[in-house]
């Protein structure tokens, strides 16, 4: 009877005649506003914010992560410790001279009292005064990536000269954060990865609980000669808007909040915590690279979102026809 109704359809229904009645009626067969069409632009929205988040997160961790490799080639440390009888301002001066002596070395510069001050300070307190603490003094020694020095001959050369001077160059912890940076670069991905499918399984769900809705509607047209592809198709340009609505809001309150933490970054410089957190991620600003993710991101969960609908309907289609004749 289905097989029969179907060439009845067929026969007196052309394609064109099936579409433009479809495209006439009053009622689409997915609901434009429905309330679970907003609740899965919410979800879409929370899971492209997540996804976003974490894509920028990864992108400053590398260029972070890079920025520190970079810096082990760039500058080492000299660290003096005060000792009795120690005239700290002749040490660090004698250390200077001497660092700037060497050959490949560009500069060193004494870190002043205030620069030591605002690292103290988170721990020790607003007001510190280091003429009566016992608070290792540093000199930031620049040296030329090309032509770096000798490590171990100016290592020796200093600690000869003041035997309470240490030079670091910064490479085990560097190395240590480093690879700390590589893990979390792998976590993040993974996360986005989850993120995906997520979104994935959700649409999914969505697109079979549209169609339970509307499934009379579905199988009538289905049955008369609508093509699967058209029927699809409604289904992918409505999954289509949801998905880019939500996934817009959700890249624009991500880019929202790096943009606020750059700025709040760029605004306390002088403040302690600033300056910790400019340690560790620089300005706290993503770069054209990450910007440019995100909106990649969002295009992505819209684009996912539409072909997941529209593999949904077409595998529920092709469920019909295997069903409906045994049925019958």
């Amino acid at each position: 009877m289905i097989e029969a109704l179907r060439d009845f359809g067929s026969r007196h229904m052309p394609q064109r005649l099936v579409r433009r009645q479809a495209q006439s009626r009053l009622t689409p067969i997915v609901p434009p506003g429905n309330v679970a069409g907003r609740a899965l632009m919410t979800v879409i929205a929370i899971m492209t914010f997540l996804a976003s988040l974490t894509f920028g997160a990864v992108t400053l961790v590398a260029d972070t992560a890079s920025i520190w490799e970079s810096q082990i080639s760039r500058e080492v440390t000299v660290q003096v410790r005060p000792d009795e009888g120690l005239d700290m301002a002749a040490a660090l001066a004698r250390t200077r001279d001497i660092a700037l002596g060497t050959p490949g070395v560009t500069a060193a510069d004494v870190m002043d009292d205030a620069a030591t001050g605002r690292l103290l300070e988170p721990w020790l307190g607003e007001g510190l005064d280091l003429d009566e603490l016992p608070v290792p003094r540093l000199i930031l020694v620049s040296i030329d990536e090309t032509h770096p020095p000798d490590f171990a001959a100016l290592r020796e050369t200093i600690v000869a000269a003041v035997p309470q001077a240490s030079l670091d160059d910064h490479r085990a912890w560097v190395s240590r954060l480093v690879s700390m940076a590589n893990a979390t670069v792998l976590v993040g991905a993974a996360i986005l990865a989850l993120v995906m499918i997520a979104t994935v399984l959700t649409v999914i769900f969505a697109t079979r609980g549209a169609m339970s809705g509307n499934r009379q509607i579905i199988e009538v047209l289905h049955f008369v000669g609508a093509r699967s592809s058209f029927i699809a198709g409604e289904f992918q340009g409505h999954f289509l808007k949801l998905g880019l609505l939500g996934a817009a809001a959700g890249g624009l309150a991500a880019l929202s909040v790096f943009v606020a933490m750059g700025w709040w970054t760029r605004s306390n410089q002088a403040t302690p915590e600033a300056d910790q957190i400019s340690a560790l991620f620089g300005s706290f600003a993503i770069g054209w690279t990450g910007y440019a993710g995100v909106v990649l991101v969002v295009a992505t969960v819209g684009a996912l979102t539409a072909l997941t609908s529209r593999w949904t309907v077409l595998n529920q289609l092709s469920a019909i026809d295997m069903i409906s004749p045994v049925e019958m």
